[in-house]
Order: structure tokens, then C-alpha cells, then sequence
């Protein structure tokens, strides 16, 4: 059995869950996520405590705590945002919003320019910052991951894009004789 997947969740004020068979919506203040469960899984809402559980553990248990993870994530983004740092180091890399897009002057002879997904917002704090928000976990990761890959860190100078979290292991150049 999963040890992740027996805590129950609890739903805060503002926040509605409905369950239509293995759909689930989650309504907040930051808006609504929808996800279909698998048919293994079975949530029950009893007030305002989730507790999932699966049929066949030997067969299912995988699916226990990631169901469980998943919908916790589902609650907490639409209380909370999910934000994602990233810093631009290098001489001219730099970024700025226009609209809802974002573009990065990387060191290539074009702008990058990226159109934000549906549910995210990029913030520029300054031109060496970007954040990445939005309710959705996945979405908000996998968008940050996608502004990386535009320009992925260097070990020798440490140009490029990473995460603020990060640290660039840094190579030694060439020696000379």
C-alpha cells in the first residue's frame, strides 16, 4: 500500500470538488482544473476530506500515489499559483514581455519570441528574470523546461538559461603548454 497515497486530502474553504465517475473537477479562486482519473482508482469525497484508494494493490498500487499527488496538486494550484524561476546569464541575453508573449535575446542572430500556453503568464521582474505562472503543476513545468531549452546553460562561461535553483557545474578551459 502506498504511504502517499493513504493520507487523505483536505479541501480548504473556497475550493469544490466534483467527482462524475472517474472526472474530476476542481473549482478556486485561481480557476477550475478538470482531469480524468483511471477507472482502477477509486476517490470518495466524504465533507471535505478525499481519500483514494485503488482495487488491486498489486496491480494498481503505482497508481495510488500518483492519483493522490495529482489531485492534491489540482487543489493547491487553484489556490495557489505554481510559479517557476528562471535566471539569463550572459553579455546581451536578455528578456522582456510584450502582450502575453515572451522575447529573449539569447545570442542568436533572431529574437526568440514564445507565445505563453493557455493558463500561464510569464512576469519579467527584470531582464535577466523570467517567472513562469499558472494553476496547472505540469503545464507550469513543462513550459519553464521549454524557455530553457531555448538556450540551455554552458559549463564553461555559464551562458544561458537555468533555473534559479540550479547549479552549473563549471569546466576548466584549455591550458596552455
Amino acid at each position: 500500500m502506498s504511504r502517499i497515497g493513504k493520507k487523505p486530502i483536505t479541501i480548504p474553504e473556497g475550493v469544490t470538488v466534483t467527482l462524475e465517475g472517474t472526472h474530476i473537477v476542481v473549482k478556486g479562486p485561481k480557476g477550475t482544473l478538470e482531469r480524468d482519473l483511471n477507472q482502477n482508482v477509486n476517490v470518495k469525497i466524504d465533507g471535505n476530506v478525499i481519500n483514494v484508494t485503488v482495487d488491486n494493490d498489486k496491480l494498481y498500487g503505482n497508481l495510488h500515489g500518483l492519483t493522490r499527488t495529482l489531485i492534491a496538486n489540482m487543489i493547491e494550484g487553484v489556490v495557489n499559483e505554481f510559479t517557476k524561476t528562471l535566471e539569463i546569464n550572459g553579455v546581451g541575453y536578455r528578456a522582456q514581455k510584450q502582450g502575453n508573449k515572451l522575447v529573449m535575446n539569447l545570442g542568436y542572430s533572431h529574437q526568440v519570441i514564445m507565445d505563453a500556453p493557455e493558463g500561464i503568464t510569464y512576469d519579467v521582474p527584470n531582464q535577466n528574470t523570467v517567472i513562469v505562472r499558472g494553476i496547472n503543476k505540469e503545464v507550469v513545468g513543462q513550459t519553464a523546461a521549454v524557455v530553457r531549452s531555448k538556450r540551455p546553460p554552458e559549463v564553461y562561461k555559464g551562458k544561458g538559461i537555468k533555473y534559479d535553483y540550479e547549479h552549473i557545474r563549471r569546466k576548466e578551459g584549455k591550458t596552455g603548454k
